[in-house]
This record gives structure tokens, C-alpha cells and sequence, in this order.
């Protein structure tokens, strides 16, 4: 039996009730005197990430290289981990609940991880292009870990692994329709870049891509297991659907959390109506459990993107698994098992290096049960923040899914598409978006480093200490909030 990060699922109902009157209201604006003062304690700690990233703006677009980095008023430039905690050039220790976006289930560099990288490099090197012991390894080790998972085709990242899960149900199947779950973002390949981050949002981040890439990728919205049945049964009379792609947990890591029962009834709609069904566990795989969350819930899907934990935070994170009947068309060389192939690669894809840190990482997370430990500190958090909200009296929506925390403040991503009232919506926004900055600044300033302001990773690492202070941060900015 499995164990798990989650020691008791969220009240879904509840959680959506609580983010609707959170909506309902003006948002609840940080003092404009507090945030001034924030903003004047991180130019003053972090002078040096200042100079540094002001000039990364003349040679990066936005000065940053990934979306996760930027932080108002300026990105902060880390050059240390360890553990839980981060620390910046200027010498300011955080605790990091970013979590290198998830894949540090046992904390920032560990060391019996960090080891065996280093043997690696000084005997072979980070990559030969060929074949190397550890792809055989991790690949047994996954293909035994994951109910689902009878052969495992590693790549370079999760957007590319869901590129070669879309691709291999089209082969399969012979059809072209892929639906997925409004709200959640599985990479940002053209055909994907679709309803992403809102629900209902269709082509409203689309820029740049023709209409003809995105034609055959259609959204439901979460829980709703009546639109995605419609929408199968409009297909099958013009073709079918290739595949329903999904979060387990709901969209951007459970921020739309899905209904416990949900999962399951996405595999009965996907076996009536003949289309595969693909979880995307780019953060859920080796989190919630060794099985995944399909482990957890008890689903199987046809195929299992993974990205993140399979390098344990190296380089060249990603992943197809699959039914094995599914994943020869995947097969490698000129032949292969079957007459037609998914064609995938990278040259980097599998590369010694990776192999060596996600076999490793895995193993540890599975002999220091590591997801249970980081769901408890997740549980310790959670259940802190929601008394430090109820002693405020503040309308902010907490909960958790084991190591997975969301704590909506401005609530940026629930509102509502309106095409006839796009002016005033793109205004909300906005608006919603500067508030979801400004509460990252002061996490920041505080010494906490989350993701874009309401999404926190736990790990291994942190004790009761590490949440315990971590509250006591928090406190200090919700004390100062203006209803």
C-alpha cells in the first residue's frame, strides 16, 4: 500500500464557495503605506539583486529567463539552497516554498543526491548522446512505482512530454480532437496554449498562434462531467476525440480543485466514447505519492506525462508512460514495434546526468517516505493560515492537497471570461494581478518565497520549526492588511 501527501481530501464544495464570495467582494488591497514600506526593505536588502537584474533586462526579455523568477518590485537573485531554505546574493535567507516549482519533495540539494551527480560527472560527464545504465534504471523504477505505467520514454521537459502524449493519441486512435480541462496549462506548444489559466478562456492567450493550430483542441470546465460528455458526443458523430487530457488534482496544480470522484468519471465518459485518457502528473507524479495521484485516487489513466521529480530538480525533467501496447509507437530507430511511429527525440532528452538525480531522488523519496512528511508540514501550514485568516477576519481562501498549499488572496484566476465585456474584465484582471504582486512583494519581504503569491510546495525538510516560523511571517503581513 502506497502512502500519500494527502491525509484527508479538501472539501471541494466548500473550497469553491469560499472562492465565490471571495470573488463577490472588492478585492482586499494591501495599504498603500505597507506596501511602500515592503517595497523599501527589499531595495534596501537586496541592492545587489537590483544592479544585477536591472542589467538582465538589456539582454533577457523581461529580464528573467523563466516566468517563476519574476517578483515585484524586481526578481531576487538566489545562489544558494539548502534544505528549506534559499538564500540571495546579498545574503537574505528565505524559506522556499517554490520548491524549483514542485520537483524538491525532499528539499533544495540534497546531498545524497547532490553526490551521486558529482560521481557521475567524474567519470562520464553530463551526457554522450548514447545509452547509459541509469535510463534503464529509472525507467524500471518508474514503470514499478506507477499502476499505469508499463514502459517510460523520458525527454527534455513536461511541455515536451505533452506534445509526445497529444501526437501518440492521434497515431493510436487515428483521431485529432484532444479536450482538456479549462484552467489548467500542460505547456505552451501552440495546439496547448488554449484555455489556460481561466476557465472559458479558449484562444485569450493565443497570440502569435494560428487559429488552424488551436481547431482541434477543445476545453470543458472543471468538475463538469455533463459538458465533457456533450462535447465527446459532438465528436463522435465528426470523428471522435483522440484524447481528454487532465490535471488529477484539477487545473494549475489543484488551484480549481477537482471533485474526489471526478478522476474516475472521466475514465467511465473516456471508455464509452472510445478516447484515451492522458493525466498530466508533471507536478502530482512522486508528490502525492511513489503511485502518483493516480495511485490515490485509483484511476488509470492510457498515458502519464511527468516532468519535474523525474530529473529530482535537474535538468531535462520530463516523460511519457503508458500501457505498452501504447508506448512502442514511441519506439526509437529507423524500425520499431509498429508500422507507424510517434516520432519524438532530444538530444539531451534521458541524459546521464538526469538519470543518475531523478533515479536517486526517487529512491530516496521512497525510503525516507518523504510524501507523507511534506504533506504533514503541508497539513501543519494549511491549518495555520486558515486560524491566521479567521483571527483577521479576512476573506482569503486557504486549503491544501498534502504538499500542495493554494492560498488565494487576490483571486486572479476565477474570473469569469466575458467576450462582451471584455474591456471591464481585462480591467479585473488587472487589477486582481497587481494585488497578487504586491501580497508576493510582501511574502518576499518577509523572507517567503512562493509561487506568484498563492501557491506553496512543501518538502521533507520542513519541520515543525521551518512552518512554525513560516506562520509566524505570514502573520505579519495579514496583520496589516485593510478590509
Amino acid at each position: 500500500m502506497s502512502s500519500y501527501s494527502i491525509s484527508e481530501y479538501p472539501n471541494v464544495d466548500e473550497v469553491y464557495v469560499k472562492i465565490n464570495k471571495l470573488m463577490s467582494q472588492p478585492p482586499v488591497n494591501m495599504p498603500k503605506a505597507v506596501l511602500e514600506e515592503y517595497i523599501k526593505k527589499i531595495e534596501t536588502n537586496c541592492a545587489r539583486s537590483k544592479v544585477m537584474t536591472t542589467e538582465a533586462q538589456q539582454y533577457i526579455p523581461g529580464g528573467v529567463q523563466h516566468n517563476l523568477a519574476f517578483n515585484h518590485p524586481f526578481p531576487i537573485v538566489f545562489n544558494k539552497a539548502d534544505g528549506a531554505y534559499l538564500y540571495d546574493i546579498d545574503g537574505n535567507r528565505y524559506i522556499d516554498f517554490i520548491q524549483a516549482g514542485g520537483p524538491t519533495v525532499l528539499g533544495s540539494n540534497p546531498a545524497v543526491v547532490r553526490e551521486k551527480c558529482i560521481e557521475l560527472l567524474n567519470t562520464c560527464g553530463p551526457s554522450t548522446g548514447l545509452f547509459h545504465e541509469y535510463e534503464l534504471k529509472i525507467a524500471k523504477l518508474i514503470c514499478d512505482n506507477i499502476p499505469s505505467v508499463d514502459m517510460f520514454r523520458m525527454l527534455n521537459s513536461g511541455s515536451e512530454s505533452v506534445i509526445a502524449a497529444v501526437r501518440t493519441a492521434r497515431v493510436i486512435t487515428g483521431k485529432t480532437k484532444i479536450i482538456k480541462v479549462g484552467g489548467a496549462y500542460h505547456g505552451w506548444m501552440d495546439q496547448m496554449v488554449y484555455g489556460i489559466r481561466i476557465p472559458g478562456s479558449g484562444r485569450f492567450e493565443s497570440h502569435g498562434i494560428p487559429r488552424a493550430y488551436t481547431s482541434h483542441t477543445q476545453e470543458v470546465y472543471p468538475n463538469d462531467l455533463g459538458q465533457l460528455e456533450r462535447t465527446l458526443m459532438f465528436n463522435k458523430v465528426r470523428g471522435g476525440t483522440a484524447a481528454v487530457i487532465l490535471e488529477p488534482l484539477g487545473p494549475e496544480s489543484g488551484t480549481y480543485p477537482a471533485q474526489k470522484s471526478y478522476n474516475k468519471g472521466v475514465r467511465e465518459l473516456c471508455d464509452k466514447y472510445g478516447a484515451l485518457m492522458i493525466f498530466d502528473e508533471v507536478v502530482t507524479a512522486f508528490r502525492v505519492g511513489m503511485s502518483g495521484a493516480q495511485g490515490y485516487f485509483d484511476v488509470k489513466p492510457d498515458l502519464t506525462v511527468f516532468g519535474k521529480v523525474v530529473a529530482g530538480g535537474y535538468p531535462s525533467a520530463g516523460g511519457l508512460g503508458g500501457k505498452r501496447e501504447y508506448m512502442e509507437y514511441l519506439s526509437a530507430g529507423l524500425g520499431g514495434a509498429k508500422k507507424k511511429q510517434s516520432k519524438v527525440g532530444g538530444t539531451m532528452a534521458a541524459n546521464p546526468l538526469s538519470c543518475v538525480a531523478g533515479y536517486y531522488t526517487l529512491l530516496e523519496i521512497q525510503k525516507q517516505d518523504a510524501c507523507v512528511k511534506a504533506g504533514r508540514a503541508g497539513d501543519r501550514l494549511n491549518k495555520g493560515l486558515l486560524s491566521i485568516l479567521e483571527r483577521y477576519n479576512l476573506p482569503f481562501v486557504a486549503y491544501n492537497q498534502g504538499s500542495i498549499c493554494h492560498l488565494e488572496s487576490a483571486g486572479t484566476l476565477f474570473v469569469k471570461i466575458n467576450y462582451l465585456k471584455i474591456l471591464s474584465v481585462m480591467k479585473e484582471i488587472k487589477v486582481r494581478k497587481q494585488l497578487m504582486e504586491e501580497m508576493g512583494a510582501a511574502y518576499m519581504a518577509e523572507g517567503l518565497v512562493t509561487v506568484a503569491g498563492n501557491r506553496i510546495y512543501t518538502s521533507m525538510a520542513d519541520t515543525d520549526e521551518v512552518i512554525d516560523d513560516a506562520l509566524d511571517r505570514f502573520d505579519r503581513v495579514f496583520s496589516k492588511m485593510k478590509r
